[in-house]
């Protein structure tokens, strides 16, 4: 069982109301936590400037969280057999990434190269930054990103090997606590045949272009 603060009508204090875990909270109460944030960090949510935020932050927010409602099963449901016998790798790269840390909810960006080795099958191409950015549009730690595109890669096309490499600045590092600029992060998933030095080296030759 969650909960949720709530302000009595007769009394400043802040009532706890609980609330089922699998219940999302309402658009409204989504605004109020805004406005109390505000107040929080000292500022008057009523004043002409804020007026509208807690409606921009709200909005903003199911854009930037928008991957919980993606599916990787269904974006990767769709296979093509006709091939005329392509057997080698098929690689995207420079795929923008657009996340959140799930420990500050900052910005985390950066570039994801993926890439599969189809085994008789092949997804359209546009599938794979999808699975990116359903991932990505989520509170995350990006080694967690990294494993979960390869996982799904590997669970539904069944590929003979996938590779899933993630290069990306984050925002808790710049804005806060050692306030380093400069400073990327580079996960990797190799999978499969994507072990084999000479498969990995292909690989990486192919993203660095």
């Amino acid at each position: 069982m969650d909960a949720v603060l709530e302000r009595a009508d007769d009394s400043s204090e802040l009532k706890v109301i609980p609330q089922d875990a699998d219940e999302s909270p309402s658009r409204a109460e989504a605004e109020a936590a805004v406005r109390t944030l505000i107040r929080w960090a000292g500022d008057d949510p009523t004043r002409e400037g804020l007026l509208d935020t807690p409606k921009r932050v709200v909005k903003a927010y199911e854009e930037f969280f928008e991957g919980y409602k993606k599916d990787p099963a269904e974006i990767l449901s769709r296979t093509f057999e006709e091939v005329n016998g392509y057997d080698d790798m098929v690689v995207l790269r420079g795929i923008k990434v657009e996340s959140h840390c799930e420990h500050h909810m900052v910005p985390v960006s950066g570039t994801a190269h993926v890439g599969y080795m189809p085994s008789g099958s092949v997804v359209g191409i546009s599938k794979l930054a999808r699975i990116v950015e359903a991932f990505g549009k989520r509170l995350q730690t990006q080694e967690t990103m990294t494993a979960q595109i390869a996982d799904a890669l590997e669970e539904h096309l069944q590929p003979k090997g996938v590779a899933v490499i993630i290069d990306a600045t984050h925002q808790c590092m710049t804005c806060r606590g050692v306030k380093h600029d400069g400073v990327y992060t580079i996960t990797r998933q190799f999978r499969g045949c994507f072990k084999e030095a000479d498969e990995e080296r292909r690989f990486w030759d192919l993203i660095r272009g």
